[in-house]
Formats: C-alpha cells, sequence, structure tokens
C-alpha cells in the first residue's frame, strides 16, 4: 500500500514538474523574449562654440542632444558609461558621452548629453561642400551600450544595445530628421 501511494505521489510530482517547466519556457519564449529598445535622438541647440586661427584653423561646436530610451521588455536594462560616434561620410566628426543609467522595464527616460563635433574635419571632407550646396548635411551616429538585463529583480544577464541613426540636417530650414535602428543582444 505505502509504495502505491508512494508511486502516485512521485507521478504527480514529476508531472506538475513537467507543467511548470513548459510554462516557464513558454513564457521565456514569448512574453519574455527580448525586444529592441526604441531609440531616438532630438538634437536641442549649441551650447559652445569654439574659434580659432592660429595656428591652424580650427572650429568646434558642443550640441546638445536629448536622446529618448525606450524599454519595451519586461526586465530593466542598465548600461554603463559609453560613447556614440557621429560620422560624415565615414569620417568620425562628434563624439557623444553616454553616462551610465538603468532603463526600468516596460518605461522611456531622456538621457541628456551633448556632441562635441569638430566642424575643421567636416570642412576638410571632399563632401562637405557638395552637401552644402544641396543644402542637407547627411551623417550617421553609432552607439554601443553594454550592460546588464534584469529580470524579475533575479535573473541577470550581460547585455547589449546597438542603436545607428542616420541624421539629416537642413541647412535653410535648420530643421533636423532622425531615424534610428536599434538592436537588442544577450
Amino acid at each position: 500500500m505505502a509504495t502505491r501511494s508512494v508511486k502516485i505521489c512521485l507521478s504527480v510530482s514529476l508531472l506538475f514538474l513537467i507543467i511548470v517547466t513548459i510554462v516557464i519556457v513558454t513564457l521565456f519564449l514569448t512574453l519574455f523574449k527580448p525586444k529592441d529598445p526604441n531609440i531616438t535622438v532630438h538634437p536641442l541647440g549649441l551650447e559652445n562654440l569654439q574659434f580659432s586661427l592660429l595656428p591652424n584653423l580650427t572650429l568646434n561646436v558642443s550640441l546638445g542632444m536629448l536622446i529618448t530610451i525606450g524599454n519595451p521588455n519586461y526586465g530593466s536594462f542598465e548600461y554603463k558609461n559609453s560613447t556614440g560616434y557621429i560620422k560624415f561620410h565615414d569620417t568620425v566628426v562628434a563624439q557623444v558621452p553616454m553616462e551610465a543609467e538603468l532603463v526600468p522595464a516596460r518605461s522611456t527616460i531622456n538621457v541628456n548629453t551633448s556632441a562635441d563635433f569638430m566642424v575643421g574635419k567636416m570642412i576638410n571632407d571632399p563632401n562637405f561642400w557638395t552637401d552644402v550646396l544641396t543644402g542637407t548635411l547627411n551623417m550617421t551616429s553609432t552607439s554601443t551600450l553594454p550592460g546588464e538585463a534584469r529580470m524579475l529583480k533575479i535573473i541577470k544577464f550581460k547585455a547589449t544595445a546597438y542603436s545607428s541613426c542616420d541624421i539629416s540636417f537642413n541647412i535653410t530650414s535648420k530643421h533636423v530628421d532622425t531615424k534610428c535602428i536599434s538592436k537588442f543582444k544577450l
């Protein structure tokens, strides 16, 4: 009699364990599956302008930026200090420092930073004057945000968010249009 009740108990426990495992795997493959972040870049305006003629012509401009990071995931993401880069026809013309932040689950944060443009590098690029004559300066920005994703404040994964943005600056209207593509990798 005792062995029969032990067999029933073990069978029910095994069945329960299988059902819980199936539910957890299903949740991780559907609801908790990592989704790409939504990142947008909004230029705010000039913050600093440095100009000198001697010994060489230099012109450096700091442009204030507001970066909006949306996290559609059920886990939070905390990234470390990093630097983004803005390129003008394959030449790095600006650096964008990004201070460490926590992006809570299913929320959006705004990060204030500034892009330090090396205008001399842009002017020396052979494509600069062609773009000026067409009225639009086209640039790309890239950033890599290494960090840690947390599920339910218990499970931690190393994760990285990648972002690439196409930036078009209309010289006459001073309108800036950005289109970003973001990826999230565990």
